[in-house]
């Protein structure tokens, strides 16, 4: 057996019927053609990426696809959360008209979340739906946006506000990838990995504590648990819950308040895992406050948060009103009803729930969040 066929054999499976896929996780899969066996192939491909990431791997995913495709193109987009809107979007749309795709094109998305998500998006539209193959290059994406077929842009009042469910083929995690990752993007994938423990397994979050410095050495043995742990985790909440109708609401824990960072602070400013890793501080602390949780929990999180280097104090995102901000960002949170404010909440610890809450308490908690040093 190959060193490409053994990492083939560590897969997740997203059971949603005739829209299954698997989640292959492993290291130097991107230039393995093996990777990509069993997927449509004899029409054209085109892969998306972004500025940074196309330099360290287009040529080789670009190589494993060639015999497989009839033609192969790439489309390279600007790099960074700020660019996750409609005139991006649109440079998609117009390479895959350039290039003559059909409705048998597969596109490939190679790169961190916001590729992902576009590319998705663009799929989900183009010829009103296309194939597309999510190959995550960020530990962000490999544990939590590649998987489960959310895809969408951002709206300068709310972000993943215009968007669509459209499931990818496959998703590929190439551990090898996140040698490349900066220690930042780093910090801020582990805050989406962190989340699984308080929602929804506590052995995992004490695993967590007992790994973080491994994690934060891009110990190889430790990401591919912490991956695939997660990738497990959330494909038991998706193939329950597909289209975020109840239980698949869980998975934004910390969300909420972490949105309206991200766009009071402006899109790119804080990464998206830096303003969940802050938004699950929030969002523990309302929790504490409705009595659900008590503080040693909460504690026990913040310090976990800590050693990921992630942020655990709010920005003050308006001078003149702050918390009147928050709240008005986060009633577009697309969690919100009727313009009531819904959150997730620890209902105990490695269990969550969706409710609203009172704006006057989330106040309370995003003027002291904003304090505490």
């Amino acid at each position: 057996m190959t060193a490409s066929t053994a990492n083939l054999q560590n897969k997740v499976h997203i059971d949603l019927g005739e829209r299954s896929y698997d989640i292959q996780i492993g290291s130097h899969l991107i230039g393995s053609s093996a990777t990509f066996e069993g997927l449509p192939d004899g029409g054209i491909a085109l892969v998306v990426s972004n500025e940074v990431v196309a330099p360290l791997y287009l040529a080789s995913l670009l190589a494993a696809l060639r015999p497989r495709h009839a033609q192969v193109h790439s489309v390279v987009l600007p790099d960074g959360e700020s660019h996750k809107e409609w005139s991006t979007l649109q440079t998609i749309f117009d390479g895959l008209l350039k290039h003559g795709c059909d409705r048998k094109t597969v596109l490939y998305a190679l790169g961190g979340g916001v590729v992902g998500d576009m590319t998705g998006f663009a799929a989900a539209c183009y010829m009103r739906g296309v194939s597309f193959v999510q190959v995550p290059t960020t530990l962000l994406a490999q544990v939590d946006s590649s998987v489960g077929g959310k895809t969408g842009i951002n709206h300068p009042l709310g972000k993943n506000m215009v968007g669509a469910f459209h499931q990818p083929l496959r998703v590929v995690c190439d551990l090898s990838a996140l040698n490349t990752l900066p220690e930042r993007e780093l910090s801020a994938g582990l805050a989406e990995v962190i989340k699984y423990g308080p929602i929804a397994d506590m052995a995992f979050m004490t695993w967590l504590e007992d790994h973080m410095d491994d994690l934060m050495q891009r110990d190889p043995d430790a990401l591919a648990v912490a991956v695939k742990r997660s990738c497990e985790i959330k494909a038991q909440v998706v193939a329950s819950d597909e289209r975020e109708s109840g239980l698949r609401a869980i998975l934004n824990f910390g969300h909420t308040f972490g949105h309206a960072i991200e766009a009071g602070m402006g899109y790119g400013s804080w990464l998206h895992g830096e303003a969940v890793g802050c938004g699950m501080v929030l969002a523990a602390r309302l929790s504490q406050r409705l009595g659900l949780v008590d503080a040693q929990f909460v504690d026990r999180l913040v310090a976990l948060i800590q050693r990921a280097k992630l942020p655990t104090v709010a920005p003050v995102i308006d001078a003149s009103d702050n918390a009147s901000r928050y709240v008005e960002l986060m009633r577009h949170d697309k969690k919100a009803e009727a313009g009531a404010i819904r959150f997730v909440l620890i209902d105990g610890p490695g269990r969550a729930m969706l409710r609203p809450v009172d704006p006057a308490l989330a106040i309370e908690v995003i003027e002291s969040g904003c304090r505490i040093a």
